[in-house]
């Protein structure tokens, strides 16, 4: 009965998969422009002249160069190329370092900060990149962008890295991600993505100083970020990582459970594995609280207030997706394998868009598709989805071969 499930399972996520590189690889190709078009409507309405992102495209690259790593697929190769392409003559900063966070339509450089959550997304997209195409220069450019992260954005005294700088890396007032975030100087987010990017950097390059700041990471999440007493973790800090914020990100608990515990395995540091293991478990349990009876994830709870905000994201229900899997792996408790497959129920029931393709982007809180927001944007992507497909078919082969 259970590898009937679990085959069901895969199968369906394997054709989900295949949809969504679809999508990415005939709807949102700019054909006038070159690279990827920066934005698309819920209504799959084609915005020319958007700008484009450097994490948008980031993603992209990392997507098709991980579904061509995953199947051997010479297409995704292409499409990674021409994401590749795109992203160092248009992203990167030839003159500073890192990469540009918008370029206009055109591919001109638009808004020039150095937000580090997009180098991060840099350093993981080339890295990818390089897996599967062997190009010695995409592999150079990631470290290259590791070495700016140090030497700029790292923080000597304290620990951490500083969330955003000038294009000359000089210290910002304007430190935000998104226009909904708090401007605090170093986040749970940047630094969650800082950790994926540099686990992802080291299984092309097992550099000692890299391996020493993943741990250093880890020590930042066990020591700073993840709230001891309630293992969900804190949003926004200062600089000497003092808490700034009093909200509980449901879909970011799920995503760090298990990606921190793969950060450890990717270094093979036993005893961070053995200790972020039961981390991953402690997370995954409270992420049940934000489970609905309808199987979807809400966004975030707040705790001052009680606010519960119910709008169910799509990439807060590909992390869970995964992130419940991952926990039913490590110790068989059901619940965490029905709360995956229940995410995905949710997901293949509300939030398909069976007919134009890729998802929609959430649920609203009156339990209505959020219509006014987009398909494809600059933080409407490829990445969480596919990697949540991508991440149960190997997991689920894996489950099969044990």
């Amino acid at each position: 009965m259970m590898e009937r499930r679990l085959s069901v399972y895969s199968a369906a996520v394997e054709k989900e998969l295949q949809r969504i590189l679809h999508y990415w690889s005939t709807e949102a190709i700019d054909r006038q422009q070159g690279g990827f078009l920066g934005r698309i409507s819920n209504f799959n309405v084609a915005v020319a002249d958007a700008p484009k992102g450097a994490v948008l495209n980031a993603r992209i690259l990392w997507t098709f160069a991980a579904a061509c790593r995953l199947k051997g697929d010479p297409f995704m190769l292409d499409q990674a190329g021409r994401a590749y392409d795109y992203f160092v003559n248009h992203f990167i900063d030839v003159d500073y370092g890192g990469v540009y966070w918008t370029v206009d339509a055109s591919g001109q450089p638009l808004d020039t900060k150095k937000q580090v959550y997009a180098v991060a997304f840099a350093i993981y997209g080339l890295s990818e990149y390089f897996m599967v195409s062997g190009d010695e220069t995409a592999k150079v450019q990631a470290i290259d962008m590791f070495r700016d992260l140090l030497k700029y954005s790292y923080d000597e005294k304290d620990g951490g890295f500083l969330e955003a700088l000038d294009r000359e890396w000089n210290v910002l007032e304007d430190l935000r991600l998104s226009d909904k975030d708090a401007n605090e100087k170093k986040t749970m987010n940047t630094h969650l993505h800082i950790l994926e990017a540099f686990s992802n950097l080291y299984r092309i390059w097992p550099d000692e100083e890299l391996k020493q700041h993943i741990r250093m990471l880890l020590q930042n999440f066990t020591g700073h970020i993840i709230d001891a007493a309630s293992s969900h973790m804190v949003l926004f800090f200062d600089e000497h990582w003092n808490r700034k914020s009093q909200v509980i990100s449901y879909g970011h608990d799920i995503e760090a459970s298990w990606l921190l515990l793969e950060a450890a395995e990717v270094i093979g540091d036993e005893v961070w594995i053995q200790r972020l293991r039961d981390s991953a478990l402690e997370m995954a349990r409270a992420a049940l609280r934000g489970l609905d009876e309808n199987g979807g994830m809400y966004y975030e709870l707040n705790i001052r207030t009680g606010h519960l905000d119910r709008e169910k994201q799509w990439w807060v229900q590909a992390e869970a997706m995964v992130g419940f899997f991952n926990a039913w792996q490590l110790n068989s408790d059901e619940r965490f394998l029905e709360a995956s497959l229940s995410c995905w129920k949710f997901v293949d029931q509300r939030l398909l868009d069976k007919v134009q393709g890729e998802w929609f982007w959430g649920i609203d809180e009156n339990d209505s598709v959020m219509v006014n927001e987009d398909k494809v944007g600059l933080w409407k992507c490829p990445y969480h989805n596919s990697r949540a497909c991508i991440e149960l078919i190997k997991r689920i082969s894996l489950q099969a071969h044990e």
